[in-house]
């Protein structure tokens, strides 16, 4: 089999102001980085709206509708932004997610990368926060259990940020288990390592500034990786942040390319051994451009190696 590559021009039509970091030049970079890659590449439909209602009540949804401009673009705060084309763009991330889903559960691929705009992973149930509109992932996670009726999942966040939006989605769900690795401190302020969730089923790992590769990884490996072979997940999702870069300019942890194979090599031993590979992965952040292509492509060309 091969990875699917899950994408779609509609994500270019996310633009916030000039000078913001999460801007439409990242699509074009990890696009570009994967270009020579044998990846079976495929179109982002359009999510349905129940699936973005798993996790979004219809108010939130409505009223994400009625702010949305004709032109330019207004601030819902002092970060994110809905542009004209922002919503289409959230859509079809959700729609890129579930479409990976599918792709893996049915062994159409062996794993997935839905190269995404806007990032998802700190949109609460009512609040868009952080760059993002929808909880991406949250809702994919949501989709394998309820659509496809699977028993547990475990969703895997090493974006440099705190998945404050995925947590709080999914943390009073004793099926799905969540696992972040982020700095700490830094915005925005959640993700406490004594911050189990309600069932026991979320595992925060706080790093210091300046935590290279290797201290990830051993955080990963001391704290996450038993959890999630004891949770047994049929599927595992990822939150694919790359802004834990050294050369990353919203952060402050040291992570080399490679690391980030390294890390996603030791996914695919997990999922290898759990779920027979099932590995769905989703961009979240990095603002570097180089940084995060070259995180990406190392990440993807990873999962490319492993599902063959």
């Amino acid at each position: 089999m091969t990875t699917a590559l899950i994408c779609h021009p509609e994500f270019l039509g996310h633009i916030p102001p000039p000078g913001h970091p999460e801007r439409v030049a990242r699509y074009d970079a990890v696009l570009g980085a994967l270009h020579d890659m044998d990846l079976l590449q495929v179109r982002a439909p359009l999510a349905a709206e129940e699936d973005i209602l798993r996790v979004h009540p219809r108010s939130y949804v409505d009223d994400l509708k009625r702010f949305a401009p004709e032109g330019g673009w207004r601030a819902i705060d002092s970060d994110t932004y809905l542009s004209a084309g922002s919503l289409a763009a959230a859509w079809r991330a959700v729609g890129a997610a579930t479409r990976g889903v599918d792709m893996v559960l049915a062994g159409e691929a062996a794993n997935a990368f839905a190269l995404t705009r806007p990032p998802g992973h700190h949109a609460e149930a009512e609040t868009a926060m952080g760059f993002c509109l929808f909880g991406t992932v949250a809702a994919a996670a949501k989709y394998a259990l309820e659509h496809h009726g699977l028993e547990r999942v475990a969703i895997l966040d090493f974006d440099v940020h705190h998945g404050n939006g995925t947590q709080a989605l999914v943390e009073d769900d004793p099926r799905i288990l969540f696992c972040s690795s982020h700095e700490w401190p830094l915005w925005p302020g959640t993700g406490a390592a004594t911050d189990t969730g309600p069932h026991g089923t979320v595992v925060n790992m706080t790093l210091p500034t300046g935590t290279d590769g290797a201290g990830l990884i051993a955080a990963w490996e001391r704290d996450a990786f038993p959890r999630i072979a004891a949770h047994k997940p049929q599927l595992i999702l990822v939150s694919a942040g790359f802004d834990a870069h050294r050369d990353d300019p919203l952060a402050g942890l040291r992570l080399e390319t490679e690391d980030f194979a390294t890390l996603t090599g030791r996914i695919c031993d997990l999922a290898d051994h759990l779920c027979s590979g099932r590995v769905v992965s989703a961009l979240e952040g990095g603002y570097d451009l180089d940084a995060l292509a070259a995180g990406a492509a190392a990440h993807v060309r990873t999962l490319e190696e492993r599902g063959r």
